[in-house]
């Protein structure tokens, strides 16, 4: 009797993984045989299963996965070909240092961590792993065609809200270091995140009136012309911001070797480090992930038969892995900004073309 009540809950649950299976051809033959194999099939069903196939693949944790490691190695070789150096190439030399990064990882992983006697233990070590809750949580808000994880009108507004949560953490960080570089590095933090959140929120606004919905499958849907040509300031504002909040030059004020030896996250080591160091990174691609749904059309594309559905999420991936490459270049061709420089900046300029964008999006929206 007890077997039965389970097998027929593994058929409910079976069923609802099948109802929102993502659909790829190519590999649906495979996915036929596996699928008459009792509890693989449940196992296949489950990674298949949209929700958790835009987790775990793409573009979640196996699309971020990628990013690290060609970003990282993208610009310091970027960066070195600028400044006529050749960058790293000692791991893999045949290769250029191709796998640079995994190993740099793995250093990070095996490395001692140590927590000084005068930081605040618990915390200390707690917020580099709860920096990646709002990393990780916009994913599920942000669709890539076919693959998507939650379904709501509101999903634009979550996703925002969530990347606004990021400075918290970091000043968090600062503040359970308990050091005097890490607090400067915190208190720059708290000023350049209120200098740059206006204007970006400002930005989304402007778009939303665009679009009259916060639906990304709407938004994507109603871009016959991308966002980038219907509003151009709100774009330029949203890429300059999206500098400013991930911290990359010019704006890597906060962390400035040179001033406060790496800022909020100067007490950290070993795999702690690690986590810091990939956190600006992170927040590149979610914000990259938005600024292709807001302005590039999304997921819009050619469709390919062989790949299904997949192929809108590969058009989703492509073109963020693109914006992500592109945001790289401002490291190799600009001087590090002031923070009173960048407050100007934020507070004036960038608040001035946030409200002009609005008065556009206005128009659009009469039109």
């Amino acid at each position: 009797m007890e077997s039965d009540v389970i097998f027929v809950l593994l058929d409910r649950i079976l069923s609802v993984f099948t109802s929102e299976m993502i659909h790829i051809p190519a590999i649906q033959p495979i996915v036929d045989k596996l699928m008459n194999i009792p509890l693989v099939n449940l196992l296949v069903a489950f990674l298949l299963w949209k929700p958790i196939f835009h987790m775990v693949f793409f573009p979640g944790l196996i699309g971020i996965t990628l990013v690290l490691l060609w970003i990282v190695y993208f610009e310091r070789k970027l960066t070195a070909r600028v400044q006529w150096r050749i960058g790293p190439k000692e791991v893999s030399r045949r290769t250029g240092g191709l796998i640079q990064t995994l190993a740099d990882g793995m250093r990070y992983f095996f490395q001692e961590v140590i927590i000084h006697k005068g930081a605040n233990k618990f915390y200390f070590a707690q917020f580099p792993l709860l920096s990646f809750l709002p990393v990780l949580l916009p994913i599920l808000f942000i669709p890539a065609g076919g693959s998507y994880g939650i379904d709501t009108s509101y999903a634009l507004f979550a996703a925002v809200a969530l990347v606004s949560l990021i400075p918290v953490f970091i000043m968090g960080m600062g503040w359970a270091s308990n050091n005097k570089f890490a607090f400067i590095g915190t208190v720059r933090e708290a000023f350049i995140y209120f200098a740059y959140e206006i204007p970006f929120i400002l930005a989304v606004a402007s778009m939303v009136l665009v679009y009259q919905t916060a639906n990304p499958f709407e938004i994507v849907a109603r871009q016959t012309i991308p966002g980038v040509f219907l509003n151009p300031i709100a774009f330029l504002v949203f890429f300059i911001t999206t500098l400013i909040a991930t911290g990359r030059l010019p704006f890597d004020i906060a962390e400035a070797d040179q001033e406060v030896a790496f800022g909020p996250y100067v007490e950290y080591s070993g795999i702690f480090f690690g986590l810091t160091m990939t956190l600006p990174y992170e927040k590149v691609y979610i914000l990259s992930m938005l600024m292709t749904l807001l302005f590039f059309g999304g997921w819009n594309g050619p469709y390919i038969a062989p790949l299904g559905e997949f192929s809108y999420v590969l058009w989703f991936y492509i073109k963020t892995f693109v914006i992500v490459s592109v945001i790289a270049l401002a490291r190799s061709i600009y001087a590090r900004y002031r923070i009173d420089q960048t407050l100007r900046l934020g507070w004036s300029v960038l608040f001035c073309l946030s409200l002009i964008s609005l008065v556009i999006s206005a128009g659009w929206a009469a039109w």
